[in-house]
């Protein structure tokens, strides 16, 4: 079950996901679901149709449940199935 202490080792394809911070600023605010990520994208369905979104330039928020938690891009970047076997991000270094 996805809970925010696990957050970082669970599936992100589903989460409704949200932009808080960017170096592109026409990027804050962009609000959806991810529908795909690779190593270093996530792909979101807006409104306004699919946004690839770079992890790394972001910080975003992921609705777990009724709360929102930030994660820092940076701790995304690289491949998702490979995410579920560092037991904390300060391993990926």
């Amino acid at each position: 079950m996805i809970k925010p202490s696990n957050l970082l080792k669970h599936e992100f394809i589903g989460l409704t996901i949200k932009v808080v911070e960017s170096n592109n600023q026409t990027l804050v605010g962009i609000i959806g679901k991810v529908v795909d990520e690779t190593q270093n994208l996530f792909i979101i369905e807006t409104e306004k149709g699919e946004k690839e979104i770079l992890k790394k330039d972001c910080l975003f928020e992921v609705q777990v449940g009724k709360e929102w938690v930030q994660i820092d891009g940076k701790l995304l970047v690289g491949k998702p199935e490979a995410r579920i076997k560092f037991k904390s991000p300060k391993e990926r270094v």
